[in-house]
C-alpha cells in the first residue's frame, strides 16, 4: 500500500500527506527500568452490545485484557480503572470492579507484572452525600472490595469529598482514616480540575500551593502507608516543588515516598529528574501516565535507555512524542481519552473506534487528522498500512473522500 493519504487541511482543502515516520520505535528486549512506570490503561468498548451507549456500559473483555498484556510485555505497569479507563466518565463502579478482578487474574499469568487499581467513591449518589462520614464509608466499601481481591490501591480523588468538605481539616480526617486502614502502602492520586472540573479546590483550597501543603502534611503523617503520590496538574514547577517536599523515608521498603508524574505535557524532563533534593526520590519522578497507553513502545524504549545511562537517547525517543501528547491532552483536557483510544485503533490493538458513552465524539475530525500526523512523526504508527486504511475509513464517515 502507498505511504500517502489525502487529508483535509485547515482551509477545507484535501491535500496529499506522505508518511515521514521512518524507524518504528522498538524497545530493547530484556532491559529493566530504573523508574517505576505505570500506564493508565483504557478499556475497549463492545460496539456490538445491544445497549444505550450514553446510559449503559459494555466492555470487550478479551480485547481489554489483551491490551494490558501488551503493556506488561513492554515492561510497563498497569494503573487500572483510572480516569483513562473512563472511570466516573462512562464506566461505573460494578464494571470497574469486574475490570480490576479480571486484570488481577491476568497479572498472575505474567511474572513480574505490576498492577495497581483505582479506589474511589464514584458508586455514591453524589446528591445523597451529606457528610464526610458518607465519603469515608464510600472509600471503605471500595477499599475492602479491591483488597479482598489482593489488589494494590490507588486512592483516587473524590468528587463527593469536594462537595461536602468545609476545608483542609476534612481532607485530613478522610485521608487519615484511609491510610490508617490500608493494608499496604497506597498511591494517592491528585487529579487537577483541567481533567475533572468537579475536583476544583481539592485538598480544601483553590490555591495550589496551599493545597500542596495540606497534601504533604497528610503524607508526612502517614509516610509508611504512602508508596507515592501522582499529581496531574500539567504544571512541572508545582510537581517539582511537591516532589522535593516528599518524605525521604517511608514509602515502599522505607526508600522514600515517590512522585509519580501525571504531567502529560512535561513527562520526559520530570522522569529524567535533576540534582536537587534530599534523597534520590526527591530528584526524579516515576510515572503514572495516560499518555503511556498511547506511546507505550516509545515509553518502554526510552526508559530502557535511561536505565542504561543513555540520557540523550532517552530524550531523543520521547521528544517527538511530546507534541503528540500535548495535542491529545489539549483543552478541554477531560476529552483526552478519545485520542488515547484513537491511537489504539490506529495501531491495530482494537478493531473499532467506539468508546464507552460514545466519547469518541468529544473531539473533531480535524483533531484526529492532526493526531494521525503527529503519531507518524513520532514513529508510532506500528502498522502503517492499517493506520492509513483506518484513517481513510474515519475520513469517509465524515464525508471526506480521497
Amino acid at each position: 500500500m502507498s505511504n500517502q493519504i489525502k487529508l483535509p487541511d485547515a482551509q477545507g482543502n484535501v491535500v496529499n500527506y506522505r508518511l515521514v515516520g521512518s524507524t518504528l520505535v522498538k524497545p530493547k528486549a530484556g532491559v529493566g527500568f530504573n523508574r517505576i512506570a505505570y500506564s493508565a490503561a483504557h478499556v475497549v468498548s463492545d460496539p456490538k452490545a445491544s445497549i444505550d451507549p450514553w446510559l449503559d456500559c459494555a466492555i470487550d473483555w478479551d480485547a481489554t485484557i489483551a491490551f494490558r498484556e501488551r503493556l506488561w510485555s513492554l515492561g510497563l505497569g498497569v494503573a487500572e480503572a483510572m480516569d483513562t479507563a473512563q472511570r466516573g466518565m462512562g464506566m461505573d463502579w460494578p464494571t470497574s470492579l469486574e475490570l480490576i478482578k479480571r486484570s488481577i487474574a491476568a497479572s498472575k499469568r505474567h511474572p513480574g507484572a505490576v498492577l495497581a487499581s483505582g479506589c474511589g467513591t464514584d458508586h455514591l449518589d453524589i446528591d445523597s452525600v451529606r457528610s464526610v462520614d458518607d465519603v469515608i464509608k464510600g472509600y471503605d466499601q471500595q477499599m475492602e472490595a479491591i483488597e479482598k481481591l489482593g489488589g494494590k490501591l490507588i486512592v483516587m480523588a473524590s468528587r463527593a469529598l469536594v462537595r461536602v468538605a468545609k476545608g483542609p481539616s476534612d481532607y485530613e480526617r478522610v485521608y487519615d482514616h484511609i491510610l490508617t486502614q490500608a493494608k499496604e502502602p497506597v498511591i494517592l492520586h491528585w487529579l487537577g480540575d483541567m481533567f475533572d472540573p468537579a475536583l476544583t479546590g481539592y485538598w480544601g483550597s483553590g490555591n495550589p500551593d496551599d493545597a500542596t501543603k495540606t497534601a504533604l502534611g497528610i503524607i508526612a503523617a502517614h509516610a509508611s502507608k504512602v508508596d507515592g503520590v501522582k499529581i496531574s496538574l500539567l504544571d512541572k514547577e508545582k510537581e517539582i516543588a511537591m516532589r522535593r517536599g516528599l518524605p525521604a523515608k517511608g514509602g515502599l521498603d522505607g526508600h522514600g515516598v515517590r512522585m509519580y508524574t501525571g504531567d502529560d505535557f512535561n513527562y520526559a524532563e520530570l522522569i529524567a529528574g535533576d540534582e536537587v533534593g534530599a534523597a534520590q526520590v526527591n530528584r526524579q519522578s516515576d510515572a503514572l501516565l495516560g499518555i503511556f497507553d498511547a506511546i507505550a513502545p516509545a515509553a518502554s524504549a526510552a526508559l530502557g535507555e535511561l536505565a542504561q545511562g543513555n540520557l540523550e537517547k532517552f530524550h531523543a525517543i520521547l521528544a517527538p512524542t511530546v507534541p503528540l501528547s500535548r495535542h491529545i491532552f489539549r483543552a478541554p483536557t477531560r476529552f483526552y481519552k478519545a485520542g488515547v483510544v484513537f491511537m489504539a485503533w490506529l495501531g491495530g490493538h482494537q478493531s473499532h473506534f467506539t468508546m464507552v458513552g460514545g466519547q469518541q465524539s468529544t473531539r473533531s475530525l480535524m483533531h484526529f487528522v492532526e493526531l494521525f500526523k503527529l503519531a507518524d512523526q513520532a514513529h508510532l504508527l506500528e502498522q502503517p498500512d492499517v493506520a492509513i486504511h483506518r484513517m481513510k475509513t474515519l475520513l469517509s464517515i465524515h464525508g471526506v473522500e480521497g
